[in-house]
């Protein structure tokens, strides 16, 4: 085993028997070489080791810290059902779904209505899937061609279609400096290079893109432009505009992902201003629940050809019965029902967020199932993370969203949707007290 690898085992051995803790900061890599009688250039194998396997997060101009927790090296978000309040991921399943969307499947449990849906079905779907899908997705003053639309399994495989379908391995792929950790994970199983774009207070920046395409070609460009996420940033139609004028003029296409776009009134979407170039990507995960979701994936001409084949290659295409369901739901106002519930809801729970979080910086949509809160000094992202799951709440670290290997973001997302009111009042409570304490006041109540 090589040297590097055999040290590394031994700080792993110490995080793991609590010997160093979660936020604890590693010594300066002359120091390590130091003590371990190593190299420095050998220290540095042993940092970038502990980094890769998710036990250390290195901050440029800080330091090595050890992570929150052992996870992958790009952090995934935690499984739903630990016996934490899971402010990580968001799952709004309201009261009232079950018996709603139990009423739509009842027809499709008929013996003869089943046995058509038995049978495979392409990514395609069916006429009436289509016609269904197209309304829901439907904006004023854009809709989509039926015949230009595809079924996935969920929405991260919808994501995944149109990224493999878009950017060849070893290519560039444009998405803004925080993005959605799945993308994230979706690059590296494609050997695909994500390029961070920068933003500011209402979305992606276009210069950022013409600019990073001048440095290196970008094969695509991924976008969330109504409810950003972790940002909760809505682009103004001008920025859609001008968005859409450079896609064009560097012949660069794009993926818009508009899964929350369903809780805010918004402008148009970006494919209503590039519809030639633009592939956009939505579920019913957020608009129903993860559990009985679908993926839609909504294609240009020129590209309908490579999406399908992508969905296809990627055994991403949905299945016919999930495809049915989904056909019910949207076309009998269940979908309508609980979006619009839905909403009261997200709205209900930014307005607890203001009021028990009030003093913080915190960007927040008033629309939107999360936020982003910026924390107090002298808090680390991965320290306010560790101390959280000892008092039972579970949040993302910022970094789970960051990409590239800047300096990790004093920041953290709270997913909002999961838990039950009463449970997020104490949550937040439990979290507002923390951060106005400090690291060292760390003893659990």
């Amino acid at each position: 085993m090589d040297d590097y690898r055999r040290i590394a085992d031994t700080v792993a051995a110490e995080i793991a028997a609590g010997r160093l803790r979660p936020g604890d900061r590693l010594p300066p890599q002359r120091r390590f070489a130091r003590r371990h009688g190593i190299a420095t250039s050998t220290a540095a194998r042993v940092y970038g080791d502990l980094v890769r396997r998710g036990l250390a997060v290195g901050e440029v101009g800080r330091g090595t810290f050890v992570r929150a927790a052992a996870a992958p090296p790009e952090p995934a978000l935690a499984e739903p059902g630990s016996a934490r309040v899971d402010l990580e991921l968001n799952f709004a399943v309201l009261p009232e779904q079950p018996a709603l969307q139990a009423r739509s499947l009842e027809r499709l449990l008929r013996s003869d209505v089943l046995a058509a849906a038995l049978p495979p079905v392409g990514a395609a779907g069916t006429p009436a899937a289509r016609e269904a899908a197209a309304a829901a997705l439907g904006h004023p003053g854009w809709r989509p061609d039926p015949r230009r639309i595809l079924f996935t399994g969920n929405g991260r495989q919808a994501v995944a279609t149109a990224v493999a379908a878009l950017v060849p391995v070893g290519e560039r792929l444009g998405v803004e400096a925080f993005t959605y950790p799945v993308v994230k994970g979706i690059a590296a199983r494609l050997g695909v290079t994500l390029v961070p774009l920068a933003t500011d207070a209402h979305g992606l920046l276009p210069d950022a893109v013409a600019s990073a395409h001048r440095a290196g070609p970008l094969r695509a460009v991924y976008v969330q432009p109504t409810l950003h996420n972790p940002l909760g940033a809505t682009m103004p139609a001008e920025r859609r505009v001008a968005l859409a004028e450079v896609l064009r003029a560097i012949d660069v296409p794009a993926v818009e992902d508009v899964i929350y776009a369903f809780l805010r009134d918004a402008p148009p979407p970006l494919v209503a201003f590039a519809p030639e170039r633009t592939v956009l990507v939505d579920s019913l995960s957020k608009r129903l629940a993860p559990g009985l979701t679908l993926g839609f994936v909504v294609t240009p001409d020129a590209l309908a050809d490579r999406v399908a084949a992508a969905a296809r290659s990627g055994g991403w295409a949905a299945q016919r019965f999930a495809i049915d369901a989904a056909t019910c739901w949207l076309t009998d106002g269940t979908l309508a029902a609980v979006e619009a519930a839905k909403r009261r809801d997200a709205a209900a729970r930014q307005e607890l967020v203001r009021d028990r979080l009030q003093g913080f910086t915190v960007h927040a949509d008033p629309a939107a199932y999360h936020l982003w809160w910026e924390l107090p000094e002298p808090w680390r992202a991965e320290t306010f993370v560790a101390s959280a799951a000892r008092r039972g709440v579970a949040v993302s670290p910022g970094a789970a969203f960051a990409v590239g290997s800047g300096r990790a973001p004093g920041a953290v997302r709270l997913a909002l949707s999961a838990p039950p009111i009463d449970t997020l009042t104490a949550a937040l409570d439990v979290l507002a007290a923390m951060a106005r304490g400090g690291p060292d006041d760390d003893a659990v109540d």
